[in-house]
C-alpha cells in the first residue's frame, strides 16, 4: 500500500467520515425492497462509467454534475486520492473522460459555473473553504476560507443566485450528529460571509427555486426539505419546512430545480431520485435498471440547460457512474451544478 504523509492521512480521515455520515454511499435497502416512493417511475439508463474504488480511499463518490457552455459535463470525485482526478470532463455524446484538476488534500463535494465570472467553483468539504478555476481547469484560486460567525464552515453544496452571489449548505454538526448546520451566503468577491439560516440537520442540497425568490435546502438527517424567501438583497423574509420525505434507509442528499419549479431530491443510501413539484406533491421516483447492482447513492443530477435530457452521478462499490433520464421539464441554472 502507497505510504501517506500525515497531511494526506488526516485530509483521508476526513473523507471517511464525510462518507460515512452523510455524502457516501453507505448500504442503503436493495434496489428490489425499496420502499414506494409514490408517483409514476422514471427509469434511467446507463451512459458510462467513469471511476472505480480507490484503493487508497477504499471507495469513489461521483458528485456535482454541471455543463459549461460549450456542452461539456464537469463532475466531482469527493473522495479520490492525491494524483487521481478529482474533477472530471465528460463528453456525453461520445462517452469519453479526461481529468481537469487534482490536488493533494481537497475534497470536493459539488461544482457549479458562476454567472458572474464564469469560473467553475468548488466547494471544499475537507478544508472549508471554496476554490475555483479557469472553465477549462487550472488557474486555481482560493474563493473563500476562515470561519463565518466564529466556526469553520463544512461546505456541501452550492448554488449562485442571478448576480453571482454564493449561497452554501454548511453541514457544521454532522459528524457530531448535532444540528449546527447552517445555509451561508457569500458575496461574489468573496467576501461579507453571512448566515441565512442555523440550527439545521446537516443540510445538503441547496437551490434556487425557478424564480430565484427563494432557496430550497434539505437537511439530511431530517429527511425534509424546507423554504427559504428572500427579498432581493438577499436577506431572509421567512422560512418553513415544505416537504418530509419518505426515505425508508435513504437520507436527502443534493436539490436540483426544473423550469416547472420541480424539484429533483438525491437519495443518500438508495440509488433513486424522488422528484416533487413546486407545491409538495410526490410525482415521480428516478430509479436504476433492477439489473443494476453495487450502487448504493444519486447524489445529484444535470439536466442539459434549455434541454430535458439529464444526466445523474451514481455511485457504490461497483464504481462510479452516469445515469441518464428524461426530467419532467427543461433545465436551467438551478438543475445545473451544485
Amino acid at each position: 500500500m502507497q505510504r501517506l504523509s500525515a497531511r494526506s492521512f488526516s485530509a483521508l480521515a476526513t473523507i471517511g467520515m464525510l462518507f460515512l455520515t452523510g455524502c457516501g454511499t453507505q448500504s442503503g435497502a436493495p434496489l428490489g425492497a425499496a420502499p414506494d416512493l409514490g408517483g409514476r417511475t422514471i427509469r434511467a439508463q446507463k451512459v458510462m462509467q467513469l471511476t472505480q474504488v480507490h484503493r487508497e480511499t477504499g471507495m469513489t463518490l461521483l458528485e456535482g454534475p454541471v455543463f459549461a457552455q460549450d456542452g461539456g459535463l464537469f463532475v466531482v470525485d469527493v473522495t479520490a486520492p492525491e494524483g487521481r482526478p478529482k474533477v472530471i470532463r465528460v463528453d456525453v455524446a461520445r462517452k469519453t473522460s479526461r481529468a481537469v484538476h487534482t490536488d493533494g488534500t481537497g475534497a470536493y463535494t459539488s461544482a457549479q459555473f458562476s454567472p458572474y465570472d464564469g469560473r467553475l467553483y468548488l466547494s471544499d468539504f475537507a478544508h472549508g473553504g471554496i476554490v475555483s478555476l479557469a472553465p477549462g481547469g487550472g488557474d486555481v484560486r482560493t474563493f473563500f476560507s476562515g470561519e463565518v460567525d466564529g466556526a469553520r464552515m463544512y461546505p456541501d453544496d452550492i448554488a449562485f443566485d442571478r448576480e453571482g452571489n454564493l449561497y452554501v449548505s454548511d453541514s457544521r454538526g454532522l459528524s457530531e450528529g448535532k444540528a449546527h448546520g447552517r445555509v451561508v451566503r457569500i458575496g461574489r468577491e468573496g467576501g461579507g460571509a453571512t448566515v441565512l439560516a442555523g440550527d439545521l440537520a446537516a443540510p445538503n442540497g441547496v437551490s434556487f427555486d425557478a424564480e430565484f425568490r427563494g432557496l430550497w435546502f434539505s437537511e439530511l438527517t431530517e429527511n425534509r426539505i424546507s423554504y427559504l424567501r428572500l427579498d432581493g438583497q438577499g436577506a431572509v423574509t421567512s422560512r418553513h419546512t415544505a416537504i418530509r420525505v419518505d426515505g425508508g434507509l435513504a437520507q436527502t442528499d443534493s436539490i436540483a430545480v426544473d423550469a416547472d419549479g420541480n424539484l429533483y431530491q438525491g437519495l443518500h443510501g438508495r440509488a433513486a431520485m424522488a422528484v416533487y413539484g413546486r407545491h409538495g406533491e410526490r410525482l415521480a421516483t428516478v430509479e436504476l435498471p433492477s439489473r443494476a447492482e453495487g450502487l448504493e447513492s444519486a447524489t445529484n443530477v444535470a439536466i442539459t440547460p434549455g434541454g430535458t435530457r439529464a444526466y445523474m452521478t451514481v455511485s457504490g462499490p461497483a464504481g462510479g457512474y452516469l445515469y441518464s433520464f428524461d426530467a419532467l421539464a427543461e433545465g436551467t441554472r438551478q438543475s445545473n451544478g451544485g
